[in-house]
């Protein structure tokens, strides 16, 4: 299986947008995240030579412009398109779905959106002292899993954890994405890289709010199993 990094703040060419937030497309089916700007959204799709056609769904990890910016643009070309969300996301977020003819999927549980592709479903995570509902993407392939986040506003260890609930008797092959460490400390980015390790996990691509900081330690300790996360880039699982 493969993950296409679509958008994320750094690109392997001058032709693609790179911006804050991220998007990620699973397996060709399933766009995790959609970036803060529609058109830049699209015309990275457009100049990969995505088939809009194949796409099954949008997974949006947590209700944040730049998480959620590319949607309307998205779903203004595909009508009736899967949205899939946490039940607590806002209504203003829910009514803009509804609105662009998309389909609202509220994922409360760990839910099964396609061929061994899931959703970890709803954990309680906090920003700037307010709740803030996030969900994170678990693909299963022969290598183990493959967890994908956004922000991982409640915890990066929190979101392993539930994940490796889920799939007890897998391995853990790479965690990447947003892990929200750039407001951490050494110790507390060291602490998470030493617990990362205790949990077995082979690989890892920090990106967008993980912060340099987090990025450098973990590259550090996991050397060639460290994949640096760019837009162009494809990332085999």
């Amino acid at each position: 299986m493969k993950i296409r990094i679509i958008f994320d703040k750094e690109a392997i060419s001058k032709n693609l947008y790179t911006g804050w937030g991220v998007s990620f497309l699973i397996d060709n089916r399933i766009l995790f995240d959609a970036g803060e700007k529609g058109p830049w959204l699209i015309q990275n799709l457009e100049k990969m030579k995505v088939d809009f056609s194949k796409l099954e769904a949008v997974v949006i990890s947590h209700d944040h412009w730049d998480h959620t910016g590319g949607l309307w643009d998205l779903l203004d070309r595909l009508k009736g398109l899967k949205v899939y969300a946490c039940p607590n996301f806002s209504r203003e977020f829910k009514d803009m779905v509804k609105k662009f003819k998309g389909v609202l999927i509220e994922t409360e549980k760990a839910t099964k959106i396609s061929k061994d592709i899931y959703v970890t479903g709803e954990i309680g995570g906090t920003y700037k002292g307010k709740n803030l509902p996030e969900q994170a993407l678990v693909a299963k392939t022969k290598n183990g899993i493959t967890i994908v986040t956004g922000c991982a506003h409640p915890g990066i260890l929190e979101i392993t954890n539930r994940a490796k609930e889920l799939f007890s008797k897998e391995d853990i092959y790479l965690v990447f994405g947003g892990f929200h460490l750039k407001d951490s400390s050494k110790y507390e980015i060291n602490s998470i890289v030493d617990k990362f390790r205790k949990m077995d996990v082979k690989k890892v691509g920090p990106t967008h709010c993980s912060g340099k900081e987090a990025e450098e330690t973990f590259k550090k300790n996991y050397g060639k199993n460290f994949i640096s996360i760019k837009t162009g880039q494809t990332v085999m699982i």
